[in-house]
């Protein structure tokens, strides 16, 4: 059985409402070879089909919703499987309330077993009655960990994780948060994978632009990584990380050969070295005392916990 991808989407396959360039024809050569994949994102606003949408327009045709897995859908998942006669109240909108129905969860603003925390905008009232239900006994549950996430090149917004922590700071409660790298959404997102490959892939290989959820996660669930440089991450910052990719690409478009071919790459691990490290490619800069240490700016907390 061929190798199957989780594919991360904002930075990998597109930015703010452009493709990555590449992109499209990798997504296309995927399709067209029978290459076993899923997208998987911790934005738990969209459904699938909404996702469906969004590539549509952007130029990526013949997708549909069994191509996704949010962290809506896992988050619905892990109530369905873990307590499937539980109740909620939501701060959240869209994706979270959609995929919580679907699985008849009920909507309980007196006494819920639990807080659910997703994307969305919220109001101080929410919030209010948010820590009301906590206080009351309710278990804070959130879609992900992101403490924010990118608008545009210039721009983020609040994530789940800043709501979930102001209920944390605000009742002494802790969440337990879902989602990437969360070991339970690669769990269900291999699961699904093999659903649509009909079989069990021979490897699976999660591609992503974070290190703290995307890579991460797929090195503690024993998965291959590949990070690609399109989004967030630089290669300066891979090096600062315990965890290391597998590869290292510029984009997707790297890809695009191996898959027509189903041969790896012979270019070591990792193109986008042009110099053969200490570490056979993968070597990133470890500061401690350097130069560079001295003057790497540090402008935001990790986008994760």
């Amino acid at each position: 059985m061929k190798t199957g991808y989780l594919i991360d989407m904002d930075g990998v396959i597109y930015r703010e409402n452009q493709l990555v360039p590449g992109a499209m024809d990798f997504v296309q050569t995927l399709a067209a070879t029978g290459t076993p994949f899923l997208f998987l994102t911790n934005n738990s606003a969209p459904t699938p089909e909404d996702l469906a949408v969004r590539l549509k327009h952007l130029g990526i045709q013949g997708l549909t919703a069994r191509h996704f897995y949010t962290s809506a859908l896992n988050t619905a998942d892990f109530l369905s499987e873990t307590d499937p006669n539980c109740t909620v109240f939501v701060i959240g909108e869209g994706g979270i309330l959609t995929a919580l129905h679907e699985r008849k969860i009920a909507n309980d603003a007196l006494r819920p077993s639990y807080v659910v925390v997703g994307e969305g905008a919220t109001t101080m009232e929410k919030l209010s009655k948010a820590h009301e239900c906590l206080e009351r006994g309710a278990r804070l549950l959130a879609t992900n960990p992101d403490n924010w996430c990118p608008v545009s090149s210039e721009k983020t917004r609040p994530g789940t994780g800043a709501t979930a922590a102001f209920l944390e700071a605000s009742t002494g409660r802790r969440a337990y948060y879902l989602g990437k790298p969360n070991g339970y959404m690669f769990h269900r997102a291999r699961r699904k994978l093999t659903e649509l490959a009909m079989g069990v892939p021979e490897h699976v290989v999660m591609i992503g632009d974070t290190m703290e959820t995307d890579i991460r996660g797929a090195f503690e669930a024993g998965m291959q990584s590949f990070l690609v440089l399109s989004g967030s991450t630089q290669l300066e910052a891979v090096g600062d990380y315990v965890y290391q990719p597998t590869r290292v690409l510029q984009s997707v478009a790297d890809l695009t050969e191996e898959v027509k071919t189903g041969k790896a790459s012979d270019r070591l691990n990792s193109p986008v070295f042009g110099n053969k490290g200490p570490h056979g490619g993968k070597s990133g800069h470890r500061h401690q005392t350097d130069i560079f240490a001295l003057h790497k700016p540090r402008p935001r907390p990790a986008m994760t916990k």
